[in-house]
């Protein structure tokens, strides 16, 4: 992915999750995808149909990814080197899952500030950010 693009917001899987459940912050997140040019990373898919899935079952699990793919939103795909290489990165010097070092380097990689609600992420203080209100961490894959 390459070309910075200001004034754009990329969605961690805490941040479609509140969207879903209308948790605190959900109007922000409702906000933004009305008004900015939002980003959602494969990865963000998978991690909210495999919690969904274990959580309520394939029928919620199907919808949720139903509702992702019709959300005013840019998937993003493809792994390019940047991403590779930045999210290795991110992976050798920070504490964090694969699947954050990917959110956090899509993110990166196109300039865009990560919404999210979890606190893993507050190490990486050179990544533009916007935290939603955090919650007691009730789910190992948030």
């Amino acid at each position: 992915m390459t070309g910075q693009m200001s004034d754009s917001y990329l969605l961690d899987t805490s941040a479609v999750l509140t969207l879903i459940e209308d948790e605190p912050g959900a109007d922000r997140v409702e906000e933004l995808l009305r008004s900015r040019a939002v980003f959602l990373p494969f990865v963000v898919g998978l991690e909210t149909y495999y919690i969904t899935l274990q959580e309520r079952g394939a029928d919620e699990a199907d919808r949720r990814l139903f509702l992702l793919r019709h959300l005013q939103a840019q998937w993003l795909n493809a792994v390019d080197d940047a991403v590779l290489v930045t999210a290795g990165r991110f992976k050798a010097n920070y504490r964090l899952s694969l699947a954050d070092c990917l959110v956090a380097a899509f993110a990166s990689e196109a300039g865009a500030v990560l919404v999210h609600k979890d606190p893993e992420y507050d190490s990486l203080d050179t990544l533009r950010q916007e935290r939603l209100p955090y919650k007691d961490m009730q789910r190992s894959g948030r």
